[in-house]
């Protein structure tokens, strides 16, 4: 399946992680786009292009919801992707996880979802086991 990976992409820590997951999305037999890995060295409107034709080009839509609040422009990702791919949102952040087992965060968000995962204090193991079977549902 053709993946658009969106998430936050601004501290190495994040940097980071969204390689480990894309690599084990790849690995599974996906193919990944990675906006950070696309984007260096481009102006904001060749970004634009290129993240709007990648998310045009891929079958579904993974994207990470970690943060304080979600990041505006995978907010935005994933409202340009509603309705016309599934929405898989993920989240390992438990800053929005309520005593009750529910997230917090905006509902805009977890409504629009195809499935939304959440994951608090899960291991990178468990998250690429999570979206694989989020992947095979759709």
């Amino acid at each position: 399946m053709k993946l658009y990976y969106a998430g936050p992409l601004f501290t190495n820590a994040e940097r980071e992680w969204n390689i480990r997951l894309a690599r084990a999305l790849e690995a599974a037999g996906h193919e990944v786009f990675l906006p950070q890995t696309q984007e260096p060295g481009k102006t904001a409107a060749a970004i634009f292009r290129t993240d709007v034709e990648a998310i045009d080009w891929a079958d579904a839509l993974v994207a990470v919801m970690d943060g304080s609040d979600p990041d505006s422009g995978t907010a935005w990702e994933c409202g340009y992707a509603y309705g016309k791919k599934p929405v898989i949102l993920l989240r390992t952040d438990f800053r929005a996880w309520s005593m009750e087992g529910a997230s917090t965060y905006n509902p805009m968000l977890t409504e629009s979802a195809t499935i939304a995962l959440e994951l608090p204090y899960a291991a990178m193991d468990e998250v690429v086991d999570a979206v694989l079977g989020a992947l095979s549902r759709i």
